[in-house]
């Protein structure tokens, strides 16, 4: 199946660094919720058609009375899922195979992507572009569309979704008064220890 690019998606919930299973009984996998806020026309377009195609599959591969009853696509201002979800739709994406993650970088001028080495630059709440795939589905009288995860390009920080704040805003406006401070600290008397 084809993947559909969805352009700067907010990640919440995003588990994307090491496989979770959601219980004993189930599998790990690396899953994120993706927020797409409800005026991005391209992503919706691009969701919409790939749901239409899984659904089109579905029936090709399950028989013409197979039905999506679920498709991934869902609304933030009728779930109580929180304030980052209002005025946005989402969807749930997962995959047994782990993303390839990266970030875009300026060098000399120029953008240019390169992998995210450090787990802490993506996380619940920041935007990236990412790829999904949808595909139909028919298990214990269910049936619908489900959406894997792909890739991760990360775009720009967001506010974190889950609580915290970074050391450096945190301390950014404390002063440090000097007597506070070892003398061990002292990065000058480490340069003279080592010459």
């Amino acid at each position: 199946m084809k993947r559909t690019l969805i352009r700067n998606a907010r990640l919440s919930y995003a588990n994307v660094w090491k496989p979770r299973a959601i219980n004993d009984n189930a599998e790990p996998s690396y899953s994120c919720s993706l927020l797409v806020d409800k005026n991005d026309k391209e992503s919706l377009a691009a969701i919409k058609a790939g749901i239409k195609e899984a659904e089109r599959k579905g029936k090709e591969q399950y028989g013409a009375k197979w039905k999506a009853l679920r498709t991934p696509l869902r609304d933030g201002d009728t779930e109580d899922k929180g304030e980052a979800y209002k005025g946005h739709y989402f969807m749930n994406a997962k995959s047994r195979t782990k993303p390839g993650i990266l970030k875009v970088v300026r060098v000399n001028g120029k953008t240019k992507q390169e992998p995210v080495l450090n787990e802490d630059e993506v996380y619940s709440g920041c935007y990236a572009h990412v790829t999904v795939e949808f595909y139909p589905y028919s298990a214990s009288g269910n049936t619908g569309v489900a959406c894997a995860l792909g890739n991760i390009l990360k775009m720009r920080d967001g506010e974190p979704l889950d609580g915290r704040i970074r050391a450096e805003d945190e301390f950014s406006e404390i002063e440090i008064d000097e007597d506070d401070l070892d003398d061990s600290d002292d990065l000058d008397d480490l340069d003279d220890l080592l010459n």
